[in-house]
């Protein structure tokens, strides 16, 4: 849940502003001057609501509508035809999330989701829209500044392709504006409304539907950035080698004296080999879905390492053989000839160190000499895995492993020199990573034709290009628009409603 003192910090400061621009302008002595000085400097308060807008950037959005108008003509014009296509995708994404969403709600066992993967409000982390991330409740707050970062220079993009469009189509172009609703940044632009309407519907939708192209633009960039990333920091970073720990949890069952740490090079965990993040990913998934691994030891060895312990069950039929005060030994179970239920307490380093891995005793037939395979006998879900991570002593991990997954970060990226950063490059994977999620969001949600969104200027316009002549009187033509707005408006409002109560509510 988000926490209470940021939820307090946050009221507060709002009210703490309100209450301020309420006093100053309620002031027989300070409200003129007070007034003057908002005007000046193109300020607005609100509840909850704080905005900016200014003429500064004017030139310079002549200057880009102005650039090359032949290829802006081609550009706009390409990303008109992007947003007539997006809005009729958006529709069908929403109406596929919807049907998903109610089909994860009346199962008893939902799909488990990737809590890896980036699932913001107005957002599209994979095949299907995912309007199920809130600040605080299951976004982690260290990832914040990424969030708010990538919603800010989404939203400027977005702004800047309505701008200029707007300018190439000879529309008065006013200011450029940043506001805060809440916590949340955005940006916008003010156009001649009376300009706006008298260019033809398809000058209008080249305008409407820039906000989008530019945002499909963006994450499209951000995808390439990400993808040659290995080839852009080659001279500085190396990759393919193994994983970078960047970070270690203070809670992580990795943190200890035997565990690992900041700037280790992970290269195996068990007998998967890592030479990547997605790899260390990709074992552990395989380690968490597959049954526990065993080690190859030989009799007279078995024989020497183990003792007399007391057998019994734990509550979920597992069976336990050593004392709960033992940190370094562990209950291992082996099958022979005879007797296929057989367990022993043995030190768990000197029987997994140079030791074989197994699934069954036949794994372990060498040299004639008499091996069992011997495997630990753990809690369901609770795994034994052997970290590697040369040159240190190899980490022997008890848990969960999606508990040594979200507590231990890693990186591809290997410096090539030690004052280089080990956490540069990923934090340019992380932010590339929001601004694909984040800006595709803004180009899907502005796509739907919902009111107040570009989605209804789309809408309304496309109608005006292609119904004119079907539908003769204007009025019938905006009374289509207004249906389909108020279904497509009813449909986002559901998926958002319920996207939020399945995050809050379960």
């Amino acid at each position: 849940m988000i926490p209470v003192p940021v939820v307090v910090t946050v009221l507060g400061g709002w009210c703490a502003v309100y209450l301020a621009d309420t006093l100053l302008k309620s002031s027989n002595s300070l409200k003129a001057s007070y007034e003057d000085w908002l005007l000046t400097y193109g300020l607005s308060v609100s509840p909850f609501h704080l905005r900016w807008q200014t003429a500064l950037f004017n030139r310079q959005f002549y200057n880009w509508g102005r650039w090359r108008p032949k290829f802006l003509y081609l550009w706009f014009s390409v990303g008109m035809v992007f947003g007539i296509v997006a809005m009729f995708g958006s529709v069908i994404l929403l109406g596929k999330t919807l049907l998903q969403t109610l089909t994860q709600m009346l199962t008893e066992a939902p799909k488990a989701q990737n809590d890896r993967m980036l699932q913001v409000v107005v957002s599209v982390p994979s095949s299907d829209l995912c309007l199920r991330t809130v600040p605080g409740v299951n976004l982690p707050i260290s990832q914040l500044t990424y969030f708010f970062s990538a919603i800010l220079i989404s939203g400027v993009i977005h702004e800047v392709g309505h701008g200029v469009a707007a300018i190439r189509e000879q529309v008065r172009f006013n200011g450029f504006g940043i506001f805060i609703f809440i916590v949340y940044p955005g940006a916008f632009v003010d156009l001649f409304t009376t300009h706006l309407q008298l260019i033809s519907p398809v000058q209008q939708l080249r305008i409407f539907c820039a906000g989008v192209w530019h945002n499909f633009v963006l994450g499209v960039a951000s995808f390439m950035v990400l993808f040659l990333l290995p080839a852009i920091l080659f001279p500085f970073y190396y990759t393919g080698v193994g994983a970078l720990v960047t970070e270690v949890a203070e809670d992580s069952p990795a943190n200890g004296p035997r565990g690992l740490f900041v700037g280790d090079l992970v290269t195996n965990l068990q007998d998967c080999p890592v030479y990547n993040v997605e790899d260390w990913n990709s074992c552990l998934g395989d380690i968490s879905e597959k049954s526990q691994v065993g080690y190859c030891v030989s009799a007279a060895t078995l024989q020497q390492l183990s003792f007399p312990a007391r057998v019994y069950r734990r509550l979920d039929g597992t069976v336990e053989c050593c004392s709960n005060n033992s940190l370094t030994d562990i209950c291992f179970s082996y099958s022979n000839k005879l007797d296929s239920h057989l367990y022993a307490c043995l030190p768990a380093r000197k029987v997994i160190e140079a030791s074989k891995v197994c699934r069954t005793n036949m794994d372990c037939h060498k040299d004639f000499v008499p091996s069992f395979c011997v495997t630990p006998s753990l809690e369901n879900q609770t795994r034994l895995i052997r970290v590697k991570h040369p040159p240190h002593i190899d980490m022997l991990y008890v848990g969960h492993p999606m508990h040594l997954q979200y507590t231990v970060s890693l990186s591809s990226f290997v410096p090539r020199q030690n004052f280089l950063s080990i956490d540069l490059p990923v934090v340019i994977e992380t932010f590339c990573k929001y601004l694909i999620s984040l800006s595709g969001a803004l180009a899907v949600i502005n796509a739907v034709p919902c009111f107040a969104l570009d989605g209804q200027w789309i809408l309304n316009s496309f109608l005006e290009a292609t119904l004119s002549s079907l539908i003769v009187e204007k009025q019938n033509r905006e009374l289509v628009g207004f249906l389909i707005l108020l279904a497509g408006s009813a449909l986002l409002a559901a998926n958002v409603a319920l996207g939020l109560w399945m995050v809050t509510a379960r």
